[in-house]
């Protein structure tokens, strides 16, 4: 049996997650087959294609099969079970732990890709937020809607603490394979905990 390299893996679920979510917001917009279809596509691969168009090379999703292969069996499978009829799936243990993962995963990739990039603080953090946010933000706006991220719970919140988290263990020269499973770990049982909670940021009155 071919051995599954346990990052892809996490790449999958990440890819899974963004894409159903990207898939209910576009039934519950009413947008027609290809609306829909371009949704979850943003969602899931639409971070990863900017960060990477930052970094100037070739998006990842564009020379790697798996990332589109994932992408369309699950829009395949939502449109003929018809998931959007599920109720809130998306309040769901199994689905916020799976998309608590992706998050986590694509804040890790983006900032580390930053960080061998040479790029500063500020690159570190934006380069993080872009690949696990910025699909959602990109279907957001494009149906016209203030982008999630924005009044949502403590979430995007968990990508700007992955950053700084791998940032700090850099500048320290203590990033490594055992100390970033260590900062995933944690930052995925701070999103859990933080979801459970109904913690938010403080808004502006």
């Amino acid at each position: 049996m071919p051995h599954l390299d346990p990052l892809i893996l996490v790449d999958i679920l990440g890819i899974v997650a963004f894409a159903i979510s990207g898939f209910l917001v576009g039934t519950r917009n009413n947008l027609d087959i290809l609306g829909v279809v371009i949704a979850a596509s943003l969602t899931a691969l639409g971070g990863g294609i900017v960060r990477d168009t930052i970094l100037s090379v070739t998006p990842f999703a564009f020379k790697t099969l798996y990332p589109a292969t994932a992408l369309f069996v699950v829009i395949l499978l939502a449109f003929i079970i018809k998931i959007h009829r599920f109720g809130s799936i998306e309040k769901r243990w199994l689905f916020v732990v799976t998309d608590t993962i992706g998050l986590v995963a694509f804040s890790i990739t983006g900032a580390l890709l930053a960080i061998n990039a040479g790029y500063n603080f500020f690159g570190v953090i934006i380069l993080s937020f872009i690949t696990a946010m910025g699909g959602g933000v990109i279907r957001d706006i494009l149906i016209n809607q203030v982008p999630a991220v924005l009044i949502s719970d403590f979430y995007g919140s968990i990508s700007v603490i992955v950053s700084i988290l791998l940032l700090l263990l850099h500048v320290s020269d203590l990033l490594n394979q055992t100390t970033i499973l260590l900062v995933a770990i944690f930052s995925i049982a701070l999103r859990l905990v933080a979801y459970k909670y109904k913690w938010e940021l403080p808004k502006i009155i």
